[in-house]
Order: structure tokens, then sequence, then C-alpha cells
């Protein structure tokens, strides 16, 4: 029985760890949002720390991407 314990104690720590935050992110544009899709982890707070480029934009310009706020 203790191995039993064990063994559900080591699986329930390991489905903790890889748990993985996701969230859907988008950016405000002309009066909308532009959703990018989900994002996730690290990928998930770099957009939100260094925000959005859009790749056909000449100009460079940095959009400030949302993501997981209710709407």
């Amino acid at each position: 029985m203790k191995k039993l314990g064990i063994l559900f104690a080591a699986v329930s720590l390991f489905g903790f760890i890889s748990c993985n935050k996701c969230h859907e992110c988008h950016y405000d544009y002309n009066g909308g949002e532009v959703e990018l899709g989900e994002y996730c982890g690290d990928e998930l707070e770099a957009i939100e720390a260094n925000g959005y480029v859009i790749p056909s934009d000449s100009t460079g310009t940095v959009r400030t991407v949302h993501c997981g706020e209710d709407h």
C-alpha cells in the first residue's frame, strides 16, 4: 500500500510540474482585435514582455500583446 501511495504522489507531482500555462493572445488594431493564437510557457512570457511586430509592417512597429483576458 505504501508503494502505491508513493507512485500516486510521484505521478501527481509530475503532472503539476509538466503543466504549461497557455493563453490565447491578441493585439489591438484600428479599434479591433487581431488574434495571434495560443502561446504557452516561454513563448507566452516573451510575447507578453516584448510585443509583436507585424511581419508585413516595414516600419517595425511593436504592438502590445494581451493574453488570457476575458473579452
